[in-house]
């Protein structure tokens, strides 16, 4: 496939209001792009909207939590009755719960899995529904690294990353089956990145939140995005220790598991003693409101 000319495309983002998802928009602004941006957190999402028709881009902001399968439906139908079709979804919205898998609520375990996996198969859906109408589209699910390998104590996390995995790589196999070259399934799997996730993840670990390491930049995966959007490619590893990690766990899977699995209890129960939080896990929370987390610059 040609290298994609973005102007006038219409691109639908949820988890748009930080992180990875607020890079990718701004990004899409500047090409064009008209946009549709959803997440929890209406205020920030109107902020947003404006700085991307300040760019020249058109912008749509519709709060929405994507667990709630009405109102990702409501979003595509928002975005069609806006712009006609649907060019680019990106299913980048996303939650985690940290700690033993005992300790750690079941309630916040099954809403990890509703927003990660249940929310990106409602999105996947009606995208999906619309590019085959059109004849064409792109579809980019925002998975992770542990969609492909594991470590401890982010259990639910990880199952919802390795079903995000599974869907496109099924969906993958359904496009080819009809012969649709036209639309794209596209994984984009990041490894660790700075962005406000560690301000916002449900923490049961007992220790203060401290992220694996190396932790990269967001904008990485901000370009990554736009990148798929150019020219789509079935999966992106983003951030160079995952596709070692991938690698290790597929030929290795022993030993890739038993050096994960120390290097997480490392990191997560040498961190000093904190309370327990769900985070952001069912209720938006004020902290973390851009695409990086800041933690990078404090290191």
């Amino acid at each position: 496939m040609a290298r994609q000319d973005l102007s006038g495309k219409v691109v639908v983002i949820t988890g748009a209001s930080s992180g990875f998802g607020k890079g990718a928009a701004r990004r899409f602004a500047r090409e064009g792009c008209s946009l549709v941006l959803a997440a929890r957190r209406g205020n920030l999402l109107d902020e947003l909207a404006r700085e991307c028709r300040s760019l020249g881009a058109p912008a749509l902001a519709i709060e929405a939590d994507v667990s709630d399968r009405e109102r990702v439906a409501r979003l595509a139908s928002a975005a069609l009755a806006e712009y006609g079709r649907i060019d680019i979804w990106v299913n980048n919205a996303g939650v985690g719960a940290i700690g033993p898998f005992e300790d750690i609520p079941l309630e916040d375990q099954a809403k990890v899995v509703e927003t990660n996996l249940l929310g990106t198969l409602y999105g996947s859906f009606h995208a999906y529904r619309q590019f085959r109408q059109q004849g064409s589209g792109i579809l980019i699910n925002i998975a992770s690294e542990l969609g492909r390998e594991t470590v401890p104590y982010y259990a639910a996390y990880t199952a919802s990353k390795h079903g995000v995995i599974g869907l496109c790589d099924s969906l993958r196999q359904e496009v080819k089956q009809a012969g649709q070259e036209n639309i794209h399934i596209c994984a984009i799997m990041p490894t660790a990145h700075d962005t406000p996730f560690f301000d916002h993840v449900a923490n049961y670990s007992g220790h203060e939140v401290r992220p694996p390491t190396p932790l990269h930049d967001p904008e990485n995966v901000a370009d990554a995005i736009l990148a798929a959007a150019r020219d789509p490619s079935n999966e992106d590893i983003v951030g160079w220790d995952g596709a070692i990690k991938i690698a290790a766990k597929r030929f290795l899977p022993g030993a890739a598991d038993a050096v994960m699995a120390r290097m997480m209890h490392k990191t997560q129960m040498g961190a000093p003693p904190a309370t327990n939080s769900p985070g952001a896990v069912h209720s938006p929370v004020q902290d973390g409101t851009e695409v990086s987390g800041g933690r990078r610059a404090k290191g």
